[in-house]
């Protein structure tokens, strides 16, 4: 375990945004035992560190101590009938899990291929895409209960997972050290559910192909819309989606889309999802632009944009502080909700400012 005064790290470098100023103590911990002396240890503010990719840092920096969870390690048990479980250590990178077990044979994580992040974070936001999310594999995690100091086992079904959500997130009542899901043996994908990846695999929607074809479909896709990490492309320097998909009660649902379609046309088709008994999912993205923000908005030089590959993102042109992050996503927000009467909500976690 290594300890720094974060006067020599920013936290920027530990982002995938690459914003955020100092903190005041850094800790690297490096197994989870390291992890768990490390929580228990602060006296302080405590701001727990995976792989920085959902994360909003203000320029002031963290005013606590920050640990970074760098514990590696995975393990493989069979449970039968063509199943295995998976225990990964929580400072895992994400992306490299799901190519390894893409490798081995085993199917169920290769549509979440190319999230960028750590593995303890997962179960934290409920990670999903392409028809696939985290609720749908996940077996258990350990975890640090800050309240007790005690390391306990939580089932999938004690977390209340939910739309890119669990009761872990935006608290610190727990520390993520590993997670467990369980997969299918023999190489087959999930069946894939995505209408645009089914388009690009060239299969029907709730067909299973080898999961290796999955994860590349999956990689291209993401690729196309600058949602994976590229040093180089600074279309890739963002948490990802900004703003997560609103949900919307199915008994308000007509006035919402009545007051869509007075900006849009009564001809145009509105995308809309089932979100689950009674609810109905809107596209952020297809509001956004509709509400007058393009790709790559504002555009001039500014050091913040919305990406030029997809209008979900919100992207760091090479020089941007948390502010102008900050200042484009409420803009944004506002506009959307005047346009449209719809609220956007962040999905990233915010860290010493607000919309």
């Amino acid at each position: 375990m290594t300890s720094l005064p974060l006067a020599a790290v920013p936290l920027s470098g530990y982002t995938t945004l690459r914003v955020g100023g100092p903190a005041t103590r850094f800790v690297s911990a490096e197994s989870a035992e390291e992890v768990v002396a490390a929580v228990r240890d602060a006296e302080d503010r405590l701001l727990v560190l995976g792989g920085g990719s959902n994360l909003v840092i203000s320029d002031d920096g963290f005013a606590g101590t920050v640990v970074r969870v760098a514990n590696r390690g995975s393990k493989i048990d069979s449970l039968g009938d063509g199943r295995v479980a998976l225990t990964v250590e929580a400072g895992e990178d994400w992306d490299a899990v799901v190519c390894r077990t893409v490798e081995a044979g085993l199917g169920g994580l290769e549509c979440l291929s190319g999230i960028p992040g750590s593995v303890g974070a997962t179960p934290v936001q409920n990670v999903g895409a392409y028809g696939v999310e985290i609720a749908q594999l996940l077996m258990s995690v350990d975890l640090l209960d800050r309240a007790s100091g005690e390391v306990r086992t939580l089932t999938a079904a004690e977390l209340g997972l939910g739309y890119r959500t669990s009761m872990l997130k935006n608290t610190e009542r727990a520390v993520v050290l590993r997670v467990r899901f369980e997969l299918a043996d023999g190489g087959l994908s999930a069946p894939i559910r995505y209408t645009e990846l089914a388009r690009v695999l060239g299969v029907r929607q709730g067909r299973q192909v080898p999961a290796a074809d999955a994860r590349e479909a999956v990689l291209e896709l993401r690729r196309g819309k600058g949602m994976v990490l590229d040093e180089a492309d600074h279309d890739t320097w963002s948490v990802g989606s900004f703003f997560t998909n609103p949900v919307v009660a199915d008994g308000e649902l007509p006035g919402v889309l009545a007051r869509i379609a007075s900006v849009v046309g009564t001809d145009t088709p509105v995308p809309q999802y089932p979100a689950g008994v009674g609810t109905s999912k809107l596209s952020a993205a297809w509001l956004i632009e509709r509400a007058g923000f393009a790709k790559g908005y504002p555009g001039d030089g500014r050091p913040v944009s919305l990406s030029t590959k997809h209008t979900l993102a919100l992207t760091n042109r090479g020089t941007a502080k948390a502010a102008d992050v900050v200042a484009l996503a409420r803009e944004i927000r506002d506009g959307v909700s005047a346009k449209f009467g719809v609220d956007l909500h962040p999905e990233p976690v915010l860290v010493g400012c607000v919309l």
